[in-house]
């Protein structure tokens, strides 16, 4: 395994640890704080690092985009539109918003979800 893909991979789980962390700390706490924003927002740096290195290494070896770069494509958006949906809820601060985001935050963690098992079962045929 070369250095990139290493990098790329280890990124790419930190991803999933700390938006793990940001989404159920959020869904236990029933209110959105600043440390949640702070976890999506670092699985989102983590995700868009680790995809752009899995996209040179792609490009390296003339891989077409297919399901996966689509689907993480797809989940960059949602994470960053979820990541900046929780700081107007947080400058908000209303009730009934702070009350409901967990349940948005579980559907984008969710989709993110599916590109991230897609590339592990990529990787394996590797």
């Amino acid at each position: 395994m070369n250095f990139k893909l290493i990098l790329a991979i280890i990124t790419i789980t930190l991803a999933l640890v700390f938006y793990t962390i940001g989404v159920f700390s959020e869904r236990k706490a029933k209110r959105l704080k600043s440390a949640h924003v702070i976890f999506f927002l670092l699985g989102l740096v983590c995700d868009t690092t680790g995809t752009t290195i899995m996209s040179f290494i792609a490009k390296a070896n003339s891989s077409s985009f297919g399901i996966h770069g689509i689907t993480g494509l797809i989940a960059i958006l949602l994470m960053l539109f979820h990541a900046v949906w929780a700081i107007i809820v947080l400058r908000k601060n209303n009730e009934e918003m702070q009350r409901n985001f967990h349940k948005f935050s579980i559907v984008v963690w969710l989709i993110w979800l599916i590109p991230y098992f897609i590339g592990m079962f990529m990787g394996m045929n590797i």
